[in-house]
């Protein structure tokens, strides 16, 4: 059963009890006092609201099939648990879409109101950070800090929020979340951002003379960064809701043309869908072609993708890593 039937479940299994399937409070904090909090710092959004209410929950079990024993939901949840939580469990919906992480929980983390974690399944060990890119052990979870001001009393909690917001403040805070955040790369596997670095530094030069980079997803932060934006505006490229983005996508200015870069060491291969939304987003920017590459980092990782999976469509290129001074052009067999 997915995601949402579970969550679908829980909320149903709640109300034939005769309860609510979420709480007016949770940690004793009311939506109420979320809202009053969020709008002091302009950030109030009924979406946003929900979230953190979410992220305060301690009575459910994490969602996680590897989390920490005993450990609840507040612990550590990803967007897509979150937006389950918000759009199925607590609003009796469906969940809420993707598209609008960036406007949930963005905002919040660039304050250092929400950290960004990381659930190591070897360990079974929430970790600082996001050092894995798309990974689903991501999650997120308030801030001790911030938990502790939305938990203050009424005549308290504008003023030591007040204290919070300081701007040195939140720059302390970063500057301890990116530390943290680097201790936890060293500790976990990194190698499908090793891989995204390594087509740009070697594949790159080497193949695809003229390019130039113009969008990176080597992290597991917003979908899409105000500077990701604004160095694809440059070079004439508008995002939409629902766009596709690579692991990586070049540019020539020259010749008017794309290419897209997806790196493999675990599945996510330029598959025949992935090459159809691309060559959307080519048309409707006004761009004459597009490439398309999926690197991997050995032969043993590649020949096991597509002996289980044979998904590289016809005229696109495979590179791989350790054996780099050569790309390879699929093409299909006609009579």
């Amino acid at each position: 059963m997915g995601l949402d039937a579970n969550v679908r479940k829980i909320r149903e299994d709640a109300l034939a009890r005769g309860e609510q399937p979420v709480p007016e409070r949770l940690q004793g904090v009311t939506k109420a006092r979320i809202a009053d909090f969020l709008r002091a710092l302009d950030l109030e959004t009924p979406d946003r609201v929900d979230a953190v209410f979410a992220l305060l929950d301690d009575r459910l079990d994490s969602w996680f099939s590897k989390a920490p024993i005993g450990a609840k939901f507040c612990a550590g949840a990803t967007v897509a648990h979150v937006a389950c939580h918000v759009g199925i469990l607590q609003r009796g919906n469906v969940k809420l879409d993707r598209e609008g992480r960036d406007y949930r929980i963005k905002p919040l983390r660039e304050i250092g109101a929400v950290e960004p974690i990381f659930l190591d399944s070897k360990t079974r060990i929430f970790l600082p950070g996001h050092p894995v890119p798309k990974s689903p052990n991501s999650a997120h979870r308030l801030a001790s800090e911030f938990k502790r001001i939305l938990q203050a009393d009424e005549g308290q909690w504008k003023g030591l929020l007040s204290e919070w917001i300081q701007e040195e403040k939140i720059r302390e805070r970063h500057a301890f979340q990116a530390s943290q955040a680097e201790a936890t790369r060293r500790k976990v596997d990194t190698s499908h951002a090793d891989l995204i670095q390594a087509c740009i530094e070697h594949y790159v030069p080497r193949f695809l003379t003229g390019f130039e980079v113009v969008y990176v997803d080597d992290s597991d932060g917003e979908r899409i960064a105000d500077e990701d934006r604004e160095r694809l505006r440059d070079v004439g490229l508008v995002l939409e809701l629902g766009d596709a983005m690579p692991d990586v996508l070049l540019y020539n200015r020259e010749l008017n043309e794309l290419w897209v870069i997806e790196a493999v060491t675990s599945d996510g291969e330029v598959d025949e869908h992935k090459r159809r939304r691309m060559i959307e987003f080519t048309d409707r920017n006004g761009k004459e072609a597009t490439g398309f590459t999926t690197a991997y980092p050995t032969w043993k990782i590649a020949a096991r993708r597509q002996a289980a999976h044979k998904n590289i469509p016809p005229s696109t290129y495979v590179w791989i890593r350790e054996d780099g001074s050569k790309h390879y052009r699929a093409e299909s067999f006609r009579a």
